[in-house]
């Protein structure tokens, strides 16, 4: 196997609101390029090939095409091949394992990936109306004015006719995630205050949005962006020379998993009838990674980052990636396992909820976060000790599942 390393990356500041600094897309997408450049190490020549993970650029911004953008940041890059990948929520992991797929088959030795959205540019129930293109247009959601919401609240009432779930549970994730954003430099809420029992079922201090869900269940609203530079293993050892550093001590992707469902959400609960997860698919998209990488059990690694667009989306995550049993997600809540200091930490980085849900970009975000940990850059979210680290990215509901280990050494 030809395996692939991170060189470096670079994550925008999910707090800011582009639009009113009077900047576009392209000014995000050049920012974020030119830290990636610097933290990497790298010359903009080396880069060979560019991928960019992007939903929707087309509503919100009336931009598509943007691989075109390379050529404009640096001259080097006017005539690399590039491509741009889409899967809603996913579309940075589509992006992450196309670039893999370019080094691993030895076409190139370096390449790019960027994940962007510009998402604060219109009002809200606009933005809802854009990101419901990820759902079945005229098949489900149809009266529901927020449609994800509403869609993921149907997931929350199909756990509790499964097995039951409390309410302080989802609520404990929230707090958690929204607790590790305080630290985090570039999260969108990390300045945000939280007055005492909000993080429970009050209909003032924690309105409802649909059903189960509550305002702060919800991942944010977000302009963002995330990229990665990442290399063959003859491009990273020979990087690793140039710096003085061994191959060992440059983070890569050691096992990935990819899976995809039907669209409409009815039509997976269906197909899961009866067995004991209710997405099997996205269990499988783990265990892919994991076994790819030469684990047996999530528990040997140090930790996840996952998708939380809700706290019903963690709760699942906590299940089917095998941490609990199935339907006993509380039990890792209760237990402080995926306290920050816990046995096993779940979103270190404030996760979708915490950190922000810039959507082509969180698939990019959640393995930069994961090279950080696993070599001590990720400041105040370091998890102590952290080896290798596990990423959950999904795309609708559970539509597409994509799901990296990160590690170093052997």
């Amino acid at each position: 196997m030809n395996h692939v390393y991170i060189l470096g990356g670079a994550q925008s500041d999910f707090a800011r609101n582009w639009a009113r600094e009077g900047l576009d897309l392209f000014a995000m997408f050049r920012e974020t390029l030119e830290e990636a450049v610097t933290d990497a190490a790298i010359e903009p020549g080396q880069i060979e090939v560019g991928h960019v993970g992007n939903f929707v650029a087309d509503l919100f911004a009336r931009q598509g095409l943007l691989g075109g953008f390379f050529g404009h940041v640096y001259p080097e890059l006017a005539g690399i091949p590039t491509a741009r990948h889409e899967a809603a929520c996913a579309s940075g992991s589509m992006a992450v394992l196309a670039a893999m797929r370019d080094l691993e088959a030895g076409h190139y030795s370096v390449a790019c990936v960027l994940g962007l959205e510009l998402m604060r540019n219109v009002d809200g129930r606009t933005g809802a109306e854009y990101l419901g293109a990820a759902a079945w247009q005229g098949q489900e959601a149809q009266d529901a004015p927020f449609p994800w919401p509403h869609l993921f609240d149907r997931i929350t009432a199909e756990y509790e006719q499964r097995y039951g779930i409390r309410e302080e549970y989802l609520a404990r994730i929230a707090e958690i995630n929204f607790g590790n954003a305080r630290g985090n430099p570039k999260a969108q809420t990390r300045e945000w205050t939280f007055p005492d029992g909000c993080f429970a079922s009050d209909d003032t201090l924690n309105p409802v949005i649909d059903g189960r869900i509550r305002k702060l269940d919800c991942g944010q609203i977000t302009d963002g962006a995330a990229c990665l530079v990442l290399a063959s293993e003859d491009a990273a050892r020979a990087h690793a020379q140039r710096r003085g550093l061994a191959l060992a001590d440059i983070p890569r992707i050691k096992g990935w998993g990819h899976r995809s469902a039907p669209l409409l959400l009815e039509r997976k609960l269906a197909l899961s009838a009866g067995q004991p997860l209710i997405f099997p698919h996205a269990a499988k998209t783990i265990e892919d990674a994991l076994h790819r990488a030469g684990y047996a059990r999530v528990s040997e690694l140090d930790g996840l980052e996952t998708h939380d667009c809700f706290t019903i989306t963690e709760y699942l995550a906590l299940d089917h990636s095998g941490l609990t049993p199935p339907g006993q997600a509380w039990q890792a809540i209760e237990d402080g396992r995926i306290a920050r200091d816990g046995a096993f930490p779940v979103n270190p980085s404030g996760g979708l909820i915490g950190l922000g849900h810039p959507v082509g970009a969180t698939g990019v975000r959640m393995v930069l976060d994961g090279a950080r940990q696993v070599t001590g850059r990720a400041g105040v979210c370091q998890v102590a000790g952290a080896e290798n680290l596990l990423t959950f990215n999904v795309g609708g509901s559970t539509t597409t599942c994509a799901s990296f280990v990160v590690g170093v050494g052997a």
